[in-house]
């Protein structure tokens, strides 16, 4: 074992604030060597690291799902993620895991009661499902005569988006509800739009078969939480699979009990602490990433300002002239904190990538900038981009133009 990491063996009755910041980040990949290069088997042992991926349409710079693999494994071919989760019958499938996410295909069984939560909530009378039975029933034959099937590719008078730009059409709406109910399945995706299957025809019997009762699926999912945090308070186990808080913090409770998990005091937190049984504690973090902002180490607003100091908000709803970092900022880690935002746009018909603001965090040290140049030569690469171009717009934006070795250009 590396000198820099400490296993819990005696487990600390308090744990400063620092260290909770590395052990999160070392239970989610960070501060280990890269692979020399990044093939299957370090995709699937990254994803069962870290149980899902969040899904995100948004494509100013990348979607989002390809970004936490880049930002713990460094560049590599995105086909081969695209292989493990849009093909059909790939190992990994959607649910409504956290939001939408891509999980393991085998762990279809432990969703089986949140698939059966769902329908209960939501076809209830007078709600749409119980008003628009034809519909539901309409689109289950035609993926039984047609096989997987877009919302696109089903033809009906009534697969009109209705409303403003998010709204569904009655087709993709019945097509939505009988996902989170199980009785539709995700068969990849087409472009970027979502392959829909009945079970049977993507899944195994003995995943149709599986049957897990609620309470041993919930402590799975607990334990697998705690595990990917490394250290949480209830609710932030709770939000990574968006089980109820009182059901995590009994959860957990059975399992500090089995000695799966140690309930500790975390400097600056006012509720416990859990940490995984078999968490590091390292010493330092020595890494350097933009994050999605739905990177499970800031999607939970709360514990990133908890844990990092960092308060967060996405501003891609905010009307322009009132976003104060940007449409789409990325936070910036370096070592064991997060000091900035860059809100970056892949320029893909001028073969550019642009920073279109960076900002500094009030206690980012010095010389962040070296840290961060390097992050943005590797990730335009990794784009099949070339130049990069800072506009000047943000107190970090004229560093970064100048460790870059380039003039910022005006923002406006």
């Amino acid at each position: 074992m590396s000198e820099a990491v400490a296993r819990v063996d005696l487990v600390p009755e308090n744990i400063s604030a620092a260290s909770a910041r590395r052990i999160a980040l070392a239970a989610q990949g960070f501060g280990i060597p890269r692979p020399a290069s990044v093939g299957t088997r370090q995709l699937n042992l990254l994803m069962q690291r870290l149980g899902t991926l969040q899904i995100d349409s948004v494509n100013v710079f990348e979607r989002s799902h390809y970004l936490p693999v880049v930002a713990r494994l460094g560049p590599y071919d995105k086909t081969l993620l695209d292989k493990l989760t849009l093909r059909p019958r790939a190992p990994f499938l959607e649910y409504w895991a956290h939001v939408a996410t891509f999980v393991p295909r085998d762990d279809w069984g432990l969703w089986k009661w949140r698939m059966a939560r769902m329908r209960e909530k939501y076809s209830k009378p007078g709600g749409w499902v119980a008003t628009h039975p034809h519909m539901m029933r309409f689109v289950l034959d035609e993926l039984r005569t047609h096989g997987p099937m877009a919302a696109s590719d089903i033809e009906h008078e009534e697969n009109v988006r209705r409303g403003p730009w998010w709204g569904l059409s009655d087709i993709k709406e019945a097509l939505e509800y009988l996902f989170v109910f199980g009785d539709v399945v995700t068969a990849g995706r087409k472009g970027f739009e979502r392959v829909y299957a009945l079970p049977e025809q993507i899944l195994p019997p003995a995943l149709l078969d599986a049957e897990v009762p609620v309470d041993d699926a919930q402590r799975e999912l607990v334990r697998r939480a705690v595990r990917a945090h490394g250290i949480g308070t209830a609710k932030d186990i709770a939000d990574y699979y968006r089980l109820y808080v009182a059901t995590a913090a009994r959860l957990l409770q059975e399992l500090v009990d089995t000695g799966e998990v140690h309930q500790v005091s975390v400097e600056g937190w006012k509720a416990p602490g859990y940490l995984a049984a078999e968490a590091r504690i390292p010493r330092r973090i020595e890494t350097a990433a933009l994050l999605s902002p739905f990177d499970p180490v800031v999607w939970e607003r709360d514990r990133a300002l908890r844990m990092f100091g960092f308060h967060y908000r996405i501003e891609i709803y905010t009307p322009a002239p009132k976003r104060i970092y940007g449409y789409y900022t990325l936070p910036a880690l370096v070592d064991d904190r997060i000091v900035g935002r860059i809100d970056l746009k892949s320029d893909r018909q001028a073969g550019m990538l642009r920073v279109q603001s960076a900002w500094r965090e009030p206690h980012a040290p010095r010389g962040v900038e070296e840290r961060l140049v390097p992050v943005l030569r590797e990730i335009a690469a990794w784009q099949g981009l070339g130049d990069i171009l800072v506009v000047d717009r943000g107190d970090l934006a004229r560093d970064l133009a100048a460790a870059l070795g380039t003039p910022p250009l005006p923002a406006g």
